[in-house]
């Protein structure tokens, strides 16, 4: 069956050898595809090329696949990402699933099942698109305490009045909702939220913590929802955290 030569599939895997094989089957289809050997590389794709389908291994040099996809959830939460992995330990697909990813298969595979599921993935996604063209998304917003995140809006109403913010603060905001209640490492802030990997300056999270606790802290100094966890990193939590609408922090 011939298929659209409009969709594009990020191939995120660092064995050449299943990254050309998956790479030719796909393009036999009809699809467009690029191959990122790393999480890294994987993610400057994903935002460059904008595509249709991610094919995202768990194992990866550098940022893990793990942390690659809940980077991209962050910020896309309709992108269909399929998980092509050896982990296929029950634990594994949890946390996948829990991560938002769309569809989970182990390696070794078998490449009709496979080539089935990418068409589903696609399909799914072109509905979603269609919907979304037909009528405005809802509003997005996140409120705690007297404060209010409008994610579309990249603007928060606090203590200060209305501040604007910037995206990476949005990006921010949105993997700490997503893990209220959860001690995120600095290692795992850095990840997630930049994609960095090795040895970073732990500092630039610790000034973006300043600025929130600015923005959304009666007390800055003994604040309430952006804390301090020793040894580990940092926490978000408010025993009276509301959604209001949907909320997209996380899947």
């Amino acid at each position: 069956m011939k298929e659209s030569t409009e969709k594009r599939i990020l191939v995120i895997e660092d064995d050449e050898h299943i990254a050309v094989g998956l790479k030719l089957n796909l393009s036999l289809r009809g699809y467009e595809v690029v191959v990122a050997p790393d999480g890294v590389s994987g993610l400057q794709k994903w935002k460059e090329w904008q595509p249709h389908l991610v094919i995202l291994d768990i194992m990866l040099p550098g940022i893990d696949g793990f942390s690659v996809l809940r980077s991209i959830r962050l910020t896309d939460e309709r992108l269909p990402i399929l998980i092509l992995t050896a982990k296929g330990a029950p634990d594994d697909k949890v946390k996948g699933l829990s991560y938002g990813v769309d569809d989970y298969m182990t390696k070794p595979f078998n490449l009709d099942e496979f080539l089935l599921r990418v068409e589903r993935l696609l399909t799914r996604g072109s509905w979603v698109h269609r919907e979304e063209s037909v009528e405005d998304p809802l509003s997005r917003t996140y409120s705690f305490g007297g404060n209010r995140i409008d994610f579309n809006a990249h603007s928060a109403q606090c203590k200060l009045g209305k501040v604007e913010l910037t995206e990476q603060e949005v990006k921010l905001l949105r993997l700490f909702i997503a893990n209220r209640g959860r001690p995120l490492s600095r290692k795992q802030i850095l990840e997630i939220g930049w994609g960095y990997t090795g040895v970073t300056e732990t500092r630039t999270v610790d000034n973006f913590i300043v600025r929130f606790r600015k923005y959304f802290e009666d007390d800055p100094h003994n604040p309430a929802y952006f804390r301090s966890v020793r040894s580990v990193g940092y926490v978000f939590d408010h025993p009276e955290i509301k959604d209001e609408g949907r909320d997209t922090a996380g899947r």
